[in-house]
């Protein structure tokens, strides 16, 4: 049988080329305008994912 790629799991993570595993940042959506301008700023950055958890997203993307 085929091995599927959950497209959940497609969408919000990337690896890189040499293997790192880059997550958006959370609460980007709305209610941004009561924030200062650093959080703003820093929501805009894909995040590096701990070594612990890009192994379980790695084995969940198996053709990345």
């Amino acid at each position: 049988m085929k091995l599927k790629t959950p497209k959940s799991i497609a969408k919000r993570f990337k690896v890189t080329k040499r293997g790192k595993v880059l997550i958006r940042k959370g609460g980007q959506d709305h209610f941004n305008a009561r924030e200062s301008g650093n959080v703003t700023r820093g929501k805009r950055r894909d995040v590096l994912l701990s070594d612990h958890h890009a192994g379980n997203v790695k084995k969940l993307l198996p053709w990345n």
